[in-house]
Formats: structure tokens, sequence, C-alpha cells
């Protein structure tokens, strides 16, 4: 009966990809969520939202996470992986059993995913609980006691669980999402030591910009037999052309270059810099010329940091000021600069970046200030990223690649 139903839901996508345009065929799919095996429930509730034709990576890997097999996605944000696996949680669990785990990466993802369950886990009764830093511990045990689904930040969760405030015994189904993120912000101990705490017999699926790495070490580790699918943005949300622009700056001018990049025409601007207190010196910096910006980092409460987060994406504030690791999870359409105040330290910090604009098909801007002393350094990842040209157009001279070489004693040398 199982093959039977498995070999009818592929035999749905393969002959609906028959009929596929070419403009669609490669984001989105003409099978319905029903034919997919989503309950007419959840289906109902779908369309409510006006969500009626699944996603790419939606109609690949629901019908196997309904059928509780272990899953694999390579899938970027804005591609509907959220609602992939939300769908055949909430299918697959009932109201007084088993219990489902989504981890996450930042307090933003956690609530925004929360969200998402929410609006599917009422037309099947169930209750969904968000856990993250920020926010009083007694309350968010409180929900987290009576949730059938509950989603986390590794941090707080592992806080709770040695607080014996929250178990994890009676998880059957285990997500790890944006898992690729999770590890760059080093929460590879915490993940594992709550996995050990969840029973083997269970369901997991791991969502990430990339399987390879520290995050298929992750996968082989904790998935059985996981099928590896791999989605795509849909056509709305491709990439538009991004301009790379470096400027060369001075200490003492550094600010009066930002202000004017800040008061030229533009959409949101997403301004980054390294360090917590940097990011609240600068706001008062721009401030005092006359450019409204608020800052988010780290230790903000989670109230402040989702007021800031809310006047920017409202427009209220066009101009946010944050670290790296508190604009982890942001995924804003209109934000059409990313200024790096301060340079990221390397190329994966400057793809993260510069990669929060340009997207729904609209063109964007990255721009780098530069002081003398960092030229040589960004002058390298500039070069590895493609982008020498423009950061020699600004009159800055472009550092020799670091050669790495062997000798014969097996000692590492750099030249």
């Amino acid at each position: 009966m199982r093959f039977c139903f498995s070999f009818l839901l592929w035999w749905l996508r393969v002959s609906d990809s028959r009929h596929q345009n070419k403009e669609s065929n490669n984001f989105m799919t003409q099978v319905s969520f029903h034919a997919l095996g989503v309950s007419q429930d959840v289906v109902h509730a779908l369309e409510a939202r006006g969500i009626e034709t699944p996603f790419r990576i939606q109609s690949l890997v629901i019908p196997d996470a309904l059928a509780g097999l272990d899953v694999l996605a390579k899938s970027p944000t804005g591609s509907g992986k959220t609602l992939a696996f939300a769908l055949p949680i909430v299918d697959r669990l009932t109201a007084g059993a088993a219990a489902a785990l989504v981890l996450v990466p930042t307090r933003e993802l956690c609530s925004q995913v929360a969200a998402e369950f929410e609006a599917l886990a009422a037309a099947r009764g169930l209750k969904v609980a968000a856990v993250y830093g920020g926010a009083p511990l007694g309350a968010q045990a409180k929900r987290a006691k009576g949730a059938h689904i509950l989603i986390a930040t590794p941090g707080r969760l592992q806080d709770l669980i040695e607080r014996k405030l929250v178990k994890v015994d009676g998880v059957r189904i285990l997500v790890l999402d944006e898992a690729d993120r999770m590890l760059d912000m080093g929460f590879k101990p915490q993940v594992e030591r709550i996995i050990r705490r969840i029973p083997r017999d269970r369901q997991t699926m791991l969502f990430s910009a990339t399987l390879d790495g520290e995050v298929g070490d992750l996968a082989r580790a904790y998935t059985t037999n996981a099928t590896r699918y791999e989605g795509s943005l849909p056509a709305e949300a491709t990439a538009g052309d991004v301009d790379h622009k470096f400027v060369a700056v001075t200490a003492d001018g550094k600010v009066e270059t930002l202000v004017e990049e800040l008061k030229a025409d533009r959409d949101l601007a997403l301004v980054f810099v390294r360090t917590k207190r940097g990011a609240d010196r600068l706001v008062q910096k721009l401030a005092r010329h006359d450019v409204h910006a608020v800052a988010m980092h780290g230790d903000m409460t989670q109230g402040a940091r989702e007021s800031a987060l809310e006047k920017f994406r409202s427009g209220k504030v066009k101009t946010l000021v944050a670290t790296d690791v508190a604009a982890r999870g942001l995924d804003l359409d209109d934000i059409t600069h990313v200024i790096n105040f301060d340079p990221p330290e390397d190329d994966k910090g400057y793809v993260h970046r510069v990669g929060r604009t340009g997207r729904a098909g609209r063109s964007g801007r990255g721009i780098t200030l530069v002081l003398p002393e960092q030229q040589a350094e960004v002058s390298r990842v500039a070069a590895r990223l493609g982008h020498r040209e423009s950061f020699e157009r600004e009159g800055m001279h472009s550092a020799p690649s670091k050669l790495v070489y062997t000798s014969r004693r097996g000692r590492r040398s750099r030249w």
C-alpha cells in the first residue's frame, strides 16, 4: 500500500512536470498540495492565506516527509523551505501525541517560523511555542511544556533543558533549519547535546544553503538513509543586479562618507559594523548628521530588537545598523543598499552581507568603506569574488594574492 502511494505521488510529479512551461519549470510545480498528500484541513488553511501552488522544494520534500523519511535539503532562504517541513509536521502530529522540534539559528528566524506554524497548526488543534534568548525563561518554559511543536534556538533550549524546565525525550520529528548558519554561529556543541537527548527512533530533516563540509558531517551523523533534494528560489525572488563599490576613506572622514551614501536616493539601507558597541555609537553619530537610524545587536532585549526591526521593515526608519549575528535571518526585499562600514572578515562574510540586497529581481548596491590599513586584505576578498575591477576603480591597488606552499620539511609558509 505504501509503495502504491509513493508510486502515485512520483507519477503525479513526473506527469505534471511534462506540462509545465519553461518559465515555471525551475521554480514551481502545478501539482496541488492535496495531490502531494497534504490533508484537506491544512490545504484550506493555506488557501485562506492565498497559498495554492507549491514551490519546487515543497513538491520535492513533502511526500517523503509525510512518509516519515529523513530528508536533506539544499535550499536558500526565500525558496519556501519552511512550508516544506511545516506542512508534513502539522499533518503527522495529533493533539496529545508525539512532539516535533525545529532548531533555528536566530531569534528573528525563530519568531518567523513559529508564525508560519501557528497559521497551520490551528487547523489540526496543535499548539506551537517559540523558545529564544532575550525573553523570560519561566514564561517560555510554561508555553513549551504544553506545545506539540517547539521552535527553538539551540542556546536557549539547552539552557532550559539543563534547568530541567523542558524535556525533549518525547520528540519524534526533528528539523535543523539553516544548519549552515547554526554551525557558523558556533552552535554545534549545543545542537549535538540536544540531539543526544532526543530518541534515536525519530524522523530528521535538515535544511541548509550547503550540504558540504561540517553540515555534511552533521547530516551523516544524525540522519538515516536520507534523501537529498535541492530547491531554488521562485522566479519572483531571484536576484537582480548588484553594483559592488569599494570606497577609500580615512578614519576622520569615514562617517561623513557614510552619511553621503545614506543621503543619496535609496530605499532601505543595512549598515554592517563589527561590534555591538560600534552599532550604538554609529547610530548616535548619524543622528548628529540628521540621519535617523536604529541599531540591532545581541545585547538588546528581544522587545527592543523586534521594535527596531519593525521600524526598519515598515520604512519608518530607513537605516538599520547591525552586527553580523544580529542580521542573520533578516530577509527583506526592499533593502537597496548594504554598506560595510566595517569590512567583513572574509569572502563568506561579504557574500552573506551583500546578498541581502538585489532581492526579488530588483537592483541593489553593496558598498564597502576601506581604511588605508584594510586595503590589502579587502582587495584580496574583492579579487577572489570577482570584484577586482570595482575595487581598483576607486584608485586603490590590489595586493598580491597570498600563496601557500609546503617546504620539504612539511611546514606551511605564506608569501
